[in-house]
């Protein structure tokens, strides 16, 4: 793949930087308290982890197919919480002081999903990170030929309908990651591979023994250990419907929230970007609460997703701190920061959906 020339932000907001860095310093100062994970985040990764072998090991008991799904959904549903909780904050070296006890906890945490966390880190945090929304330089706006998600992609009649089956694509994220991008970025068929901290055979290694743990976790043993009473093509089944299931709600988690500002950029052909990062971020991102708020501490922060590409590098134990700190400094500079309610995000993504289904003018 062609690479394509590398991209800079406009200078014009280090005043908004020093006073967000400020203030930021100045909270964990007065807390004495640093960036990274404490006591009470392991204490939930442990918990997740128990959790989600307990689904595991209840599924492989069942003779039910109903009663089979509800746990083994659970079993994935839980894997998908550690991928938000750990894998995000692992991958921005935000959960250990150590770069390689985090990729080490990634390559844990990733098993019962079967996402290479290798591969999603470069996609998430050297490609999104450093551009979002902007057109060919963010992975996850990438044309798909099914989905059109900026004014920049071409347009076909079908997707007139696309607010309406937007959640079957979000669906098939996890499943056509896990079993085609993944190996496509591994056989160096995109541009990921070139950033991946571990290359060659030792690379290749590490992703096809994640790989092959989670086969072996996720469907032989089930294969082997459920028939008669569950079929094998039931156990496909049900393994097929738990990774769209959570890959529906971890895409309207994460993705939504850029939907939702509809504001999309194209690379100019010379020079910088007419803005600089901060004013980018504010202009393609939101944060937004759930109900009841509590829920966003099992979100891994998620929600808190404008704050997190302010402050990456913090574990996102402090993004409620953050949050209160953007909406303190960001009016001083002129930037309104709004936080949204879940109803609001969804129906500010519907309408997004909406606009780019329509032929353009």
């Amino acid at each position: 793949m062609k690479p394509l020339r590398p991209l800079a932000f406009k200078p014009d907001d280090t005043g908004l930087h020093r006073a967000l860095m400020q203030a930021a310093q100045g909270y964990l100062a007065d807390n004495r308290d640093h960036r990274f994970a404490d006591g009470g985040m392991l204490a939930k990764v442990l918990f997740l982890l128990a959790l989600c072998a307990l689904c595991y090991g209840v599924s492989l008991q069942q003779q039910s197919l109903w009663a089979f799904f509800a746990c083994y959904f659970g079993f994935i549903f839980i894997g998908m919480f550690l991928t938000v909780n750990v894998v995000h904050d692992a991958s921005h070296n935000a959960f250990f002081r150590q770069p390689w006890a985090n990729r080490w906890l990634n390559c844990l945490v990733s098993i019962p999903l079967g996402l290479d966390p290798d591969c999603w880190r470069v996609r998430h945090v050297i490609f999104h990170h450093a551009h979002n929304n902007i057109e060919h330089y963010d992975p996850d706006i990438d044309a798909n030929g099914v989905l059109r998600q900026t004014p920049f992609q071409r347009w076909r009649p079908f997707m007139r309908a696309q607010r309406f089956y937007w959640p079957l694509v979000a669906a098939m994220t996890f499943p056509y990651y896990i079993w085609l991008f993944d190996w496509l970025d591994r056989a160096g068929r995109t541009r990921v591979r070139a950033r991946m901290a571990q290359q060659g055979i030792r690379g290749w290694g590490i992703f096809l023994a994640g790989k092959a743990a989670h086969l072996l976790l996720a469907l032989a043993i089930p294969c082997y250990l459920l028939p008669p009473a569950i079929g094998m093509g039931q156990i496909l089944l049900v393994y097929l419907l738990s990774q769209m299931l959570s890959s529906l709600l971890f895409v309207m988690l994460i993705i939504g929230t850029h939907w939702a500002k509809a504001q999309f950029y194209q690379a100019p052909a010379q020079g910088p970007l007419a803005h600089g990062w901060y004013h980018h971020v504010f202009a393609t991102t939101f944060d937004w609460f759930p109900r009841p708020r509590w829920l966003g501490y099992w979100l891994g922060g998620a929600n808190l997703h404008l704050t997190h590409h302010l402050f990456p590098h913090w574990s996102h134990r402090h993004y409620p701190a953050l949050s209160r700190i953007i909406a303190e400094v960001a009016p001083r500079f002129g930037i309104d920061y709004r936080v949204l309610e879940l109803g609001e995000l969804l129906r500010l993504q519907q309408r997004f959906l909406s606009a780019m289904g329509r032929k353009p003018q």
